[in-house]
């Protein structure tokens, strides 16, 4: 059986996916290699950390997600408009269901903190952080407490 914390982080993949699609982007969950330009745009979730605050036999954890719009420059478009597009489509799909279909008791916009590579000037990477609440049992990951 999944942990509750994995089926969160597949709820939102599967919430982006088409959200990535409609704007000719890939979508990626943690990759280990740097994303090839040839795969770009894409939409990239990376989980970051998770804190735990018991209470008694449950535990209450804040999962943080950081979700990376990464675009590259067409012929008549710079590439941050293209990186904002896809991150503004993916954070209106992450707030249309902030409970994720019941796994979570909230999700919120934490923070950004923008990286410019000086030498790559031709993509843009536009993070965005989630702080994602829920609840299991203290002893079993996998059982909404």
């Amino acid at each position: 059986m999944q942990s509750i914390r994995e089926q969160i982080i597949q709820a939102v993949v599967a919430n982006l996916t088409p959200v990535a699609a409609l704007q000719g982007a890939t979508i990626f969950r943690q990759p280990t290699v740097p994303t090839d330009r040839a795969k770009l745009p894409a939409l990239i979730i990376f989980p970051e950390s998770e804190s735990v605050h018991r209470v008694n036999d449950r535990a209450e954890r804040e999962l943080v997600l950081r979700i990376v719009a990464l675009a590259v420059g067409t012929l008549t478009e710079a590439p941050e408009p293209i990186a904002d597009r896809l991150l503004v489509a993916a954070h209106a799909a992450l707030l249309a269901d902030v409970n994720l279909g019941g796994l979570t008791l909230n999700l919120e916009e934490t923070d950004c903190d923008w990286q410019q590579d000086d030498a790559d000037m031709e993509i843009a990477a536009l993070p965005a952080r989630y702080r994602i609440t829920y609840r299991t049992f203290s002893h079993d990951l996998t059982q909404k407490g």
